[in-house]
């Protein structure tokens, strides 16, 4: 009887940790400037491999980022990201932004924050330091192994999160890719290319997940050129390209698969 009354309890204590825990998750994301959703909506009719992308402008509050003189990654990650947001909106693709002013917000709870959020995309926006001035130009980068989800619940509760992928999610890739090549083209920045590296915020989303550097603050070029608005707009613009024509390859994709598995059926 006593064996069975402490079972029963340490079940009881279980569950309560469990829903502490989910509490405490959701908690953290209502936080005052919680992130908004795009109020335009993108047509039913138009096939998409995600319905929401989530911008996650890098640092944020005491963590300033790189930093040369008066310019702080911190406030050009911000800039860049509204940036998009907006041209996002304006082609009917809806967004979360994972800060919406100067505040801080660690890695894990914009890990956190996307796993959230189901069927969507996350860009991380960087800007990039070195020990050497010459370095510059642009580079994207996907995560060389993603946690992979088993349910909803498990974005919820990371214990539940299955290992690490043993290769790179080939959908961050493809994202990195479009990223890149826009970016690129774009700016006309020296090509850096696309990398695989273990970066917490995007090796822990279990959607595609990209970080891009969209230039160096340690190189005088490169700030000289971050330092206009119409730049800074190229940069936005970039990205905005990049994740417009990945949904169109993912759905092109999508529409030939379909068609080749009606096909077989037949």
């Amino acid at each position: 009887m006593k064996r069975a009354l402490r079972n029963t309890l340490a079940l009881a204590g279980l569950l309560l940790m469990i829903g502490s825990f989910a509490w405490m998750q959701f908690r953290q994301a209502e936080t005052p400037e919680r992130p908004r959703e795009s109020k335009t909506a993108r047509s039913p009719t138009t096939p998409s491999p995600f319905s929401l992308v989530v911008l996650d402008p890098g640092h944020g509050g005491q963590d300033s980022g790189a930093m040369c003189g008066g310019v702080l990654e911190k406030d050009l990650t911000l800039d860049v990201a509204r940036r998009i947001d907006r041209l996002l909106d304006s082609e009917g693709v809806a967004t979360l932004m994972t800060r919406l002013g100067d505040t801080y917000v660690s890695l894990a709870d914009r890990a956190a924050f996307a796993n959230r959020v189901r069927n969507c995309i996350f860009v991380s926006i960087h800007f990039n330091e070195d020990n050497k001035p010459v370095a510059s130009g642009v580079e994207t980068y996907y995560a060389a192994h993603q946690i992979t989800a088993g349910s909803f619940l498990a974005s919820w509760l990371p214990f539940l999160w299955r290992p690490l992928s043993d290769s790179p999610n080939p959908e961050s890739q493809n994202l990195a890719g479009f990223v890149q090549e826009a970016l690129v083209a774009r700016t006309r920045a020296v090509d850096r290319g696309t990398q695989a590296r273990q970066f917490f915020v995007i090796a822990n989303v279990t959607s595609p997940a990209v970080l891009m550097e969209g230039g160096f603050l340690t190189n005088k070029e490169d700030i000289s050129k971050l330092a206009s608005e119409d730049y800074r707009d190229q940069i936005a613009a970039a990205v905005a390209d990049g994740i417009l024509r990945y949904r169109e390859a993912a759905s092109q994709r999508k529409s030939t698969l379909a068609a080749t598995a009606g096909e077989s059926a037949e």
